[in-house]
């Protein structure tokens, strides 16, 4: 009996020894970090409440808890005038009591009756940056109803999405306003992905001093998506920029031949604006490629250096990363090979 309680124990000891070796190793900088909880603050319901039932105790919360909200969505995003003028939120109401504004508002807020969902993958991203980025400050996250004027909007502590711009492609009255590439990222599940982008954009801009280039550019946007694809657990960056499966294809096949063509015409060291907004920013396809090519061509190739950078260099942090501005040392030091 001692003999094989003996043997339970060592078998125990070795187990907890084996689990303990697989556990995979912190890097330098990296903490374990308190769970984060995102609970998203719903100003499109305190809209609602207003402009469609009166409920001025909804515009006192708007005014007196989400100051820097309900400012930033009259001054800044429908542009109606200051917070301070007489009658601005008579003005706000009149605005937003369009027939055609309160039936986008009342789809929206069937669509988006519940934000657990939301909370969780914000809890999940939002908790991978804390650990990896302990600095980096958790803003407050908020749903709007923006009136189709703006996606994302972000401050040092904010950052607000706007419920009406995610209803899902093929919501009818996108057809009138949209092209079909404009309204493919204008999904719910686009939310998530897109609000961490803009918030790390804002708190990692890029860098205006001195010469830069298309490499600069493709690179610093190649690490904001590589970052926000570790964070939301996506298994490739051809995911977090959402690309179909043809197209993540076209990419990976093609990678050789996109690498050549920037190279050898020149583009890589290139600061003319059109030629950047051709190769990163949406667009039916990418236009030195064929129809079959998808847009953001060089957003992508940013993220393949920068992958082959961090397998090259496993003791670089996210947050190191994240503060790299010489990307030209950066791709050097990748070892990248298309």
């Amino acid at each position: 009996m001692r003999k094989t309680m003996r043997y339970i124990v060592l078998c125990l000891c070795m187990l907890t020894w084996l689990l303990a070796s697989c556990r995979p190793e912190k890097k330098e900088g990296e903490t374990a970090g308190e769970p984060v909880h995102v609970s998203v603050v719903r100003l499109d319901k305190l809209l609602d409440d207003y402009v469609e039932f009166n409920n001025f105790s909804s515009l006192q919360r708007m005014n007196t808890e989400y100051t820097m909200q309900t400012k930033l969505l009259i001054e800044d995003i429908i542009g109606l005038g200051e917070v301070g003028d007489d009658h601005i939120y008579t003005q706000l109401k009149d605005y937003f009591s369009d027939p055609v504004l309160l039936r986008l508002l009342q789809d929206a807020l069937v669509v988006f009756e519940d934000m657990t969902p939301y909370e969780k993958r914000f809890d999940q991203a939002f908790g991978y940056l804390r650990r990896h980025v302990p600095s980096l400050p958790i803003p407050q996250v908020y749903a709007q109803f923006s009136a189709l004027n703006e996606s994302v909007v972000v401050t040092d502590t904010l950052v607000g999405f706007s419920v009406d711009k995610y209803l899902g492609a093929d919501y009818p009255l996108y057809y009138q306003y949209y092209y079909d590439y404009q309204r493919r990222s204008m999904r719910p599940e686009r939310i998530v992905p897109d609000c961490l982008v803009f918030y790390l954009m804002s708190r990692y801009p890029f860098p205006l001093d001195g010469y830069r280039t298309f490499l600069d550019l493709m690179l610093h946007y190649g690490k904001i998506h590589y970052v926000v694809a570790k964070a939301l657990g996506r298994s490739s960056t051809a995911e977090q920029l959402d690309y179909t499966e043809a197209e993540y294809q076209w990419c990976k096949a093609n990678r050789k031949n996109v690498w050549d063509y920037m190279w050898q015409h020149g583009h890589l060291h290139s600061t003319d604006p059109m030629l950047i907004r051709k190769y990163n920013k949406p667009a039916p396809s990418t236009a030195f490629f064929g129809e079959r090519a998808p847009a953001l061509v060089g957003i992508w190739m940013g993220t393949q250096v920068v992958e082959s950078y961090m397998k090259h260099h496993r003791d670089v942090t996210i947050a190191q990363l994240l503060e790299m501005t010489d990307y030209r040392a950066l791709l050097e030091a990748s070892d990248f090979k298309p």
